[in-house]
C-alpha cells in the first residue's frame, strides 16, 4: 500500500515539475544513478546495508521495492533534482543540504514504520553521509561524467573496507 502511495506521488512529481523536454540530458546520470544501484544490490544480495520490508503483504519484498525505486522514484527525483540546481554554490550548497535532508526524514520515517531496516553495521548516520555524497556525485556526473567516476571509486572501495566482507564470500 505504501509503495502504490509513494509511487503515486512521484507520477505527480513528474507530471508537475519535471521539464520532460530535457529528459534526455538527464538520461546518462539517471543511467549512471540506476547501473551503481542495481550493481550493489546484484553485488552484495547476501550482505545489505539496508532493505526494504513490506509489512501488510507477503509477496512484496526488497528485491520488488527496489526494482520500483530505481525506476520509477529515481528518475524523477533526479530530473527533478538537475532541473532547478541553483547557479551559485551558496545556494548548491543549500540545495543539496535540501535533498540530503528531504531524503533523510523520508528514510528515518520509513524506518520507524518498520518499512526500511538497516543491517550490517549501517544506521542512520550513515545514511545521511551517503546522501550528501551521493547528491554530490550526481551533480558532478550531469557536469563531467568522468570527474564522478574518479570521484566514486574511492568512496566505493572505502564502503567496502568499512561494511563488506571479502569478495570471495559473496554469493
Amino acid at each position: 500500500m505504501y509503495l502504490l502511495v509513494v509511487i503515486i506521488v512521484y507520477i505527480i512529481f513528474a507530471k508537475k515539475f519535471v521539464n520532460w523536454k530535457r529528459w534526455k540530458e538527464y538520461y546518462p546520470t539517471i543511467q549512471f544513478y540506476i547501473i551503481c544501484n542495481l550493481l550493489y544490490n546484484f553485488l552484495f544480495y547476501q550482505h545489505t546495508l539496508w532493505r526494504y520490508k513490506a509489512v501488510t503483504v507477503d509477496w512484496l519484498n526488497h528485491t520488488l521495492i527496489e526494482i520500483s525505486f530505481t525506476f520509477f522514484i529515481v528518475p524523477v527525483v533526479l530530473m527533478m533534482y538537475l532541473e532547478y540546481f541553483p547557479k551559485k554554490k551558496l545556494r548548491g550548497f543549500l540545495y543539496v543540504s535540501i535533498w540530503v535532508a528531504y531524503f533523510s526524514v523520508i528514510e528515518y520515517l520509513f524506518e520507524a514504520k518498520g518499512l526500511f531496516v538497516y543491517e550490517n553495521g549501517w544506521n542512520a548516520w550513515w545514511s545521511v553521509l551517503f546522501n550528501i555524497i551521493t547528491f554530490t556525485v550526481i551533480r558532478i556526473h550531469y557536469k563531467n561524467t568522468l570527474a564522478a567516476f574518479l570521484v566514486s571509486a574511492p568512496i566505493i572501495v572505502i564502503l567496502l573496507l568499512f561494511f563488506h566482507p571479502a569478495l570471495h564470500d559473496l554469493k
